[in-house]
């Protein structure tokens, strides 16, 4: 936070910050139809962001889009601090259902009852092995360093709970000691085939420490050896040559095989 700023300065140019809040697998829609539109820029630079917000009105397909203008500083701060709020709630619901696995309760009942309440509701709110990707690994760390000298909690609570989601659910694979995992999808999204800082990956390089052998159906690779595990794309051979296939997310082409699927993807099972 700042940065917009201190580039400004030191190159002595008339830059405009712009948050993006593209959701992955669905840019397109979300820059036709845009939840908001923020523009960062300084007093003198009020008639070239009012441009710039135009154009972009003009080219959603939205009749009304929520649009706000501010310094740029406060704009890098609404990036950050919305994509360390999404990484909050998942982090909220994963704990949610750390609990409820190690009480052998319905995790599915308890978040449908909490989402119920209209103040939480019952978006994003779906288990998974941990937040990653693009932004949310590296806004909510880029925002914990900006509270260096700010007397807080949370934001470092969240980075921390992700890490231990993700240990978390390497121990309960452990605990079943299987033969063979088989690793489904690294992506960490259903139909996506971006896996970068996926959480999965850190699941892996767990079970691995522990001596585990792993094997990957991921279509998206080319390679045969991915982190040293073999990668295995003939998905009915993965599918014979595992004992217990590990899952982020549910999809329906491993329903003959449920019976020895790890998922914490509550919401995904059909």
């Amino acid at each position: 936070i700042g940065f917009t700023d201190s580039m400004r300065q030191r190159f002595d140019s008339q830059i405009i910050f712009m948050p993006e809040f593209l959701r992955e697998g669905q840019a397109l829609y979300d820059n036709l139809y845009p939840s908001r539109i923020i523009v960062g820029a300084t007093e003198e630079q009020q008639a070239l962001a009012q441009a710039l917000m135009s154009l972009y009105q003009d080219a959603s397909e939205s009749t009304e889009v929520p649009t706000l203008m501010m310094p740029p500083t406060e704009a890098e701060a609404v990036k950050l601090f919305a994509n360390s709020y999404l990484a909050t709630r998942i982090a909220f619901f994963n704990e949610l259902d750390s609990f409820a696995e190690k009480n052998n309760l319905n995790s599915q009942s308890i978040i449908t009852g909490v989402g119920l309440d209209p103040r939480i509701g019952d978006h994003y709110n779906n288990p998974s092995f941990g937040y990653g990707g693009y932004c949310l690994p590296k806004d909510t760390q880029q925002l914990k360093a900006n509270y260096a000298g700010i007397p807080a909690n949370l934001i470092h609570a969240v980075v921390d709970a992700n890490n231990t989601r993700k240990r978390f659910i390497a121990r309960q694979i452990i605990d079943k000691n299987p033969n063979q995992v088989g690793i489904y999808r690294l992506s960490m999204k259903k139909d996506a085939d971006n896996f970068r800082d996926s959480a999965v990956l850190d699941v892996i390089h767990t079970l691995k420490q522990h001596g585990m052998s792993v094997t990957i159906y991921e279509p998206a690779l080319e390679q045969t050896l991915f982190e040293d595990c073999e990668v295995i794309n003939d998905i009915d051979q993965f599918k014979q040559k595992n004992d217990l296939i590990v899952a982020n997310r549910w999809h329906a082409e491993l329903e003959d095989v449920a019976d020895k699927v790890y998922s914490r993807d509550v919401f995904g099972y059909s």
